[in-house]
């Protein structure tokens, strides 16, 4: 069977092996978005999480949580001067830490969350100047 995939609006067409017979419904077509659970093509975008409000600054000035957690540690302060790579804050989840690090060295200018918050993935945790 051949599929067409679409990726980063790059179409893929590959072929497929079905092990057990199709759905009598037929066929079932899914938009893959990198970083996202399967949506069905042509159903509407799913809501936004909770804290994960659109952003329409400079996207490269915040950090967004990778995952839904509890914030155990925050490590910097506003005004302070960071590098790429230092902890900025660590986030609980599932019993692991995961420490969130910077993406580019700058100043902090706001930090959005406290210990004990609760964030979702997506939120923005510190906005850079």
């Amino acid at each position: 069977m051949k599929l067409k995939i679409t990726v980063e609006n790059k179409t893929y067409e590959v072929e497929v092996e079905a092990t057990e017979p199709e759905s009598p419904r037929g066929p079932v077509n899914f938009l893959i978005q990198p970083g996202a659970a399967r949506i069905p093509a042509g159903a509407p975008p799913p809501p936004t999480p909770a804290g994960g409000e659109p952003f329409t600054g400079d996207e490269s000035k915040v950090l967004r949580s990778p995952l839904n957690g509890l914030v155990v540690r925050v490590s910097a302060q506003p005004g302070q001067q960071i590098q790429t790579g230092d902890t900025v804050l660590v986030v609980e989840a599932m019993k692991m830490e995961t420490n969130i690090t910077a993406p580019d060295a700058g100043k902090i200018a706001k930090i959005n969350v406290n210990v004990g918050d609760s964030v979702t993935s997506g939120q923005i945790l510190v906005e850079f100047e």
